[in-house]
């Protein structure tokens, strides 16, 4: 019920951290993966090194998430080409951390479009693909901060909600075309963007970056940060037929932190 072989998955942000993980996972369970990312060099890095157990044809497409336009455009002429795919792991590099108050009217109109925008034109160029399969799996990676705001990524906390909403709204009107949509919020998570984020911390209180992290882990009842892999394997479900039943969730994957609290 896992298996993915004869499906095309284009994965969003897929070049390092989560993104990356869940393209190893979907080509690791046999789906073919179309790489979606702005730089060049490390989406053909990425695609090389990616699994064919059954002799998949991996692909990638550049392209740059702060234009919508663009993503639509140059993903409709890759799948064009292709062929259609049938699941859209919805997943964009975080907005900038801060606080919330500080944040301008156009830090939200960027990231509203790089998240929400982004996805809604991706799924409108991969639905007619869906419908026709009789299979779609749309699966959008945001954050634990849906349920629970995490300190200085104001912008983050509010986008995260907002796509996990366009998520729950796309599943009751795609239901019965046996789309699922599901949100996968990842807790704290061992990449380069919680690096930064410690790091910022740690330089605004005087602390170090390992001081910061223990922090974090002591508020999770698993008691360390999560590895990427782990999310993807959250998304590796969802993707399947196994999930055939499960849509308009927000899946916690967070090591308990949310349960704790």
């Amino acid at each position: 019920m896992g298996d993915l072989s004869g499906k095309r998955a284009v994965v969003c942000g897929s070049t390092q951290g989560i993104g990356r993980a869940c393209a190893e996972e979907l080509a690791g369970r046999g789906a073919d993966v179309v790489l979606v990312a702005r730089n060049e060099a490390a989406l053909r890095e990425v695609s090389a090194s990616l699994a064919t157990p059954h002799g998949e044809a991996h692909s990638w497409v550049r392209a740059d998430f702060n234009d919508v336009e663009e993503v639509r455009r140059n993903v409709a002429a890759h799948l064009e080409r292709t062929g259609p795919a049938q699941i859209l792991v919805n997943n964009t590099g975080g907005p900038p951390h801060g606080p919330l108050i500080e944040a301008t009217p156009e830090d939200f109109q960027r990231a509203l479009a790089a998240h929400v925008g982004c996805g809604q034109v991706l799924l409108q160029t991969m639905l007619p693909g869906m419908r026709d399969a009789g299979y779609g799996r749309v699966i959008n990676i945001a954050s634990i901060s849906v349920i629970a705001p995490i300190p200085g990524l104001g912008v983050s906390n509010t986008t995260r909600a907002a796509v996990a909403n366009w998520a729950r709204t796309l599943a009751h009107e795609l239901g019965p075309l046996g789309v699922t949509v599901n949100t996968v919020l990842p807790g704290y998570t061992a990449t380069a963007r919680l690096e930064d984020l410690a790091e910022s911390i740690a330089a605004a209180g005087g602390t170090s970056v390992e001081e910061v992290e223990a922090g974090w882990q002591a508020g999770i009842p698993l008691r360390r940060l999560a590895d990427p892999a782990e999310i993807a394997a959250a998304v590796g479900f969802l993707a399947s037929p196994a999930a055939s039943y499960v849509t308009g969730v927000n899946l916690p994957v967070d090591g308990g932190r949310t349960a704790a609290q």
